[in-house]
């Protein structure tokens, strides 16, 4: 195998391109394919091999530019210039009676095979097919010129990259069916927020790659690709413990807990403390020396970290001392594959045990197209739970109380646990309730407990037995022990 120089391609490649064969690589204009050419060529230059750009359309000026800012060095890598010169604008030097295929395209190829004998490359690069198409003229001409190189590199351990802008009209498959492999980038454009980039696999005879689209960015130091996540790939067998949130009162609604590599979902209406919740799990096992990493869409990390020193919850120093990561997420900046893969680099690189997304409707919005979200948040807690970490999803309600309540994703049969935050009414006076209403395998309390937050600490109280109605918002009293008021208010 040959090494793209793009660790996240080769993988979904299984393990690069396969040597002395000929691929192409298909993409609009700024999709990154001299880019990726260039990382294809350093890449062997890097295991001392010989390396070849031919190139039809940029000057050399031009892909030294393109280095330089991803900070490449093209020492070792022989660029073939075959650009038209300045002399060709010249009216004497305009050809009227032939064909440029008869002419220019044998002078063309001609040149290209003399460097390839003279410094026997392993690695070839062309770039672009638009120029031999236009220099052979017809469809026919052009196809048996693509097969003549193939077979001549084929004979000479060449592995060839043939880059393809595809702006030809009459776009074909044609050369699809010659390449032994073919690449295909994708640049999007989306409504809001920066353009988005994505590459699929068409075709790689004798491999089994990895299908489907695959999100990628183009930064500095080159094209870094995200490789769609396979749950199926990462099963294994695992011992399931719990997770205390050290607050003995919500511990024993949970049953104890949550468990590793089980999914919670905490839903409410906003304000409701689904953050802070989930901080406090956090920072339970940061406590106990367990990583953990949180994932913020909707508020900036000072103002989670402010409120939760408020509330007792000492997350600051957990974050500081490297134990909990807190990443601020930007939806119009982010791709979903880029925001997996950053989960998972948490997981299997820095050993979190606890990942908490907040929320699933910043992550809906950093979706390109709302209809893959739960699919693919399927395979993101499959993946999760089979690397036995603990998963806490932040859903929010749109609306406060009543059954006008919605939510714009519902993920509650994905989750393992469920747990509902809800305001309630009561004498003039609103208070909150918290309750689990779905647990996977497990026992827990099926009632609805008071939640405060107030006198600086996460309080879960009593159970509100003389209640009626409370997921309603405006629940009945029914019971002779006094109501609940709130403590900023006369008894009544």
């Amino acid at each position: 195998m040959a090494s793209t120089g793009v660790p996240g391609l080769d993988d979904i490649l299984a393990g690069g391109l396969t040597r002395r064969r000929l691929y192409l690589v298909e993409g609009v204009p700024g999709s990154g394919k001299t880019t990726l050419a260039i990382q294809f060529l350093v890449a062997g230059v890097t295991q001392g091999e010989s390396v070849l750009y031919v190139t039809l359309s940029e000057t050399e000026e031009e892909l030294r530019s393109v280095a330089d800012s991803h900070g490449w060095r093209l020492d070792g890598v022989q660029i073939r210039e075959l650009t038209p010169p300045e002399a060709a604008l010249e009216p004497d030097q305009q050809n009227t009676m032939f064909h440029p295929s008869e002419i220019e395209l044998a002078a063309t190829t001609r040149l290209i095979l003399d460097d390839v004998e003279r410094l026997k490359p392993t690695r070839v690069v062309f770039d672009s097919l638009s120029e031999l198409r236009l220099l052979a003229g017809t469809a026919l001409r052009y196809r048996r010129q693509i097969l003549a190189l193939k077979q001549f590199f084929a004979t000479r351990d060449c592995t060839v990259i043939l880059l393809d802008d595809m702006t030809a009209s009459d776009h074909d498959l044609q050369m699809q069916s010659i390449a032994h492999g073919v690449v295909l980038l994708e640049q999007l454009n989306p409504d809001y927020g920066a353009e988005r980039r994505r590459l699929r696999v068409v075709k790689y005879r004798g491999v089994k790659f990895r299908g489907g689209y695959h999100d990628y960015v183009i930064e500095q130091g080159g094209l870094a690709v995200f490789p769609r996540l396979v749950a199926a790939e990462h099963r294994q067998e695992m011992t399931r413990g719990k997770l205390a949130s050290d607050l003995p009162a919500l511990d024993a609604l949970l049953g104890g807990g949550i468990e590793e590599g089980t999914s919670t979902l905490i839903v409410g209406p906003a304000g409701a403390g689904k953050s802070t919740l989930a901080a406090q799990f956090v920072a339970a096992a940061a406590a106990r020396g367990e990583r953990a990493a949180m994932f913020v869409f909707d508020e900036s990390p000072d103002t989670l970290l402010g409120r939760c020193r408020g509330l007792g919850v000492d997350l600051a120093a957990h974050v500081q001392s490297g134990t909990v990561t807190l990443q601020q997420v930007d939806p119009a900046e982010l791709t979903p594959g880029e925001f997996v893969h950053a989960i998972r680099s948490a997981v299997e690189q820095d050993g979190a045990k606890i990942i908490v997304i907040d929320s699933l409707n910043g992550y809906l919005n950093a979706m390109p197209e709302e209809r893959h979200l739960i699919v693919q948040l399927h395979e993101l807690l499959m993946f999760l739970g089979q690397k036995g970490v603990a998963t806490i999803l932040i859903g929010a309600h749109q609306g406060l109380v009543g059954a006008q309540m919605t939510s714009s994703v519902d993920a509650t049969y994905l989750a393992d646990a469920v747990v509902l935050l809800r305001y309630f009414e009561n004498r003039g006076a609103v208070h909150q309730a918290i309750s689990v209403m779905k647990k996977r395998g497990g026992w827990h309390e099926r009632t609805l407990r008071e939640f405060r937050l107030d006198e600086g600490r996460i309080s879960v109280g009593r159970t509100l037995r003389e209640f009626r109605g409370v997921l309603t918002g405006v629940p009945t009293y029914d019971d002779p022990h006094p109501p609940l008021v709130a403590k900023d208010t006369e008894g009544v």
